[in-house]
């Protein structure tokens, strides 16, 4: 009886340190840590969830950018910290297309960081130079099949959402496009604007504005669904069955966190996602709320991995 009693005591204790933890969290400043520069999509959506947790749970929620190396240098660093909840990683589609582009990564995503919370979904938009005849999807295809490798498709750079929802359109349409990576999205929008390329697939909150000014023209959305803010702009999937691509936006934390701290975090999450303010701002920047549990957060993530390893292979894109 005694060593039974002693070793129920030892069990107690153990397990004590994390309910405490769990309990007074949080007690000191969350890092949030964002694999972009300040200023772009995530970085904004990372201090609007972090200005709202600040807000309900008494303590800073501050942002930290750590560019490079397509994210995986902010990944690393919250997969080596402690999994005590003050370190969150802000996930998107590069997450799960590094895990098929990169051959040497130190970790495994989808076993070392796990779900918080989904937080947004937001389309990119299929825009060219108003130069380009083409008005409807239908068109552009034929377009660019009369044209074989003579229109020039922009992107972010090699492996960006931006190219691989471009890949997976001619993956699935067979037209021949020459890709023509840039630094960055910014730059490849202003030599669309200035006619120097053909197609983006851009992002909403940077597009739209060029597209009401008709400086662009958008033929259609990526999402399956029209966008609530371009609701005259069809989806793509409204002539290609089948074609999805979405840019998402989410909180993970290191694998191992007490599950006592994820929920705490996914159910303020989601009161913030449920807030009019919060969403109006989530509206302008052309997205819309996008939440479920982290179940369902793990199983986009693993989903979008497997889609985005077939459009790589299928293109067989490569980083230096």
């Amino acid at each position: 009886m005694r060593r039974r009693d002693f070793i129920m005591m030892v069990g107690a204790a153990a397990a004590w340190p994390l309910a405490a933890r769990a309990g007074t969290y949080p007690s000191r400043p969350v890092r949030i840590i964002v694999g972009y520069a300040a200023g772009g999509s995530n970085d904004i959506v990372a201090r609007l969830i972090g200005q709202w947790l600040s807000e309900r749970l008494g303590q800073p929620f501050i942002i930290e950018n750590r560019p490079g190396a397509g994210t995986n240098i902010a990944t690393e660093a919250v997969v080596t910290a402690a999994p005590d909840g003050y370190t969150l990683l802000m996930v998107n589609p590069a997450n799960a297309i590094n895990a098929t582009l990169y051959k040497r990564l130190t970790f495994e995503f989808l076993r070392d960081i796990a779900p918080v919370a989904s937080m947004i979904l937001q389309p990119l938009i299929m825009l060219v130079n108003p130069s380009v005849p083409a008005k409807m999807v239908p068109e552009f295809i034929d377009y660019a099949k009369a044209n074989p490798g003579k229109i020039n498709m922009a992107s972010g750079g090699n492996g960006s959402i931006n190219h691989l929802t471009g890949e997976l359109f001619k993956m699935m349409t067979g037209v021949d496009l020459r890709h023509v990576p840039y630094r960055g999205a910014g730059p490849a929008l202003s030599d669309l604007i200035g006619g120097q390329v053909d197609l983006l697939f851009g992002g909403m909150a940077s597009s739209i504005d060029h597209v009401k000014a008709g400086k662009l023209r958008a033929l259609a959305v990526t999402t399956a669904k029209r966008s609530e803010a371009l609701p005259d702009i069809p989806a793509v999937s409204e002539f290609v069955k089948g074609y999805e691509a979405s840019d998402w936006f989410g909180l993970g934390t290191p694998k191992g966190t007490p599950a006592e701290i994820v929920n705490i975090l996914h159910n303020e999450v989601n009161a913030g996602l449920a807030d009019p303010k919060l969403k109006a701002r989530v509206s302008d920047l052309g997205g819309t709320v996008f939440r479920g549990s982290p179940a369902d957060f793990g199983k986009l993530i693993a989903d979008e991995t497997e889609k985005w390893a077939k459009v790589i292979n299928f293109a067989g894109i490569k980083v230096d």
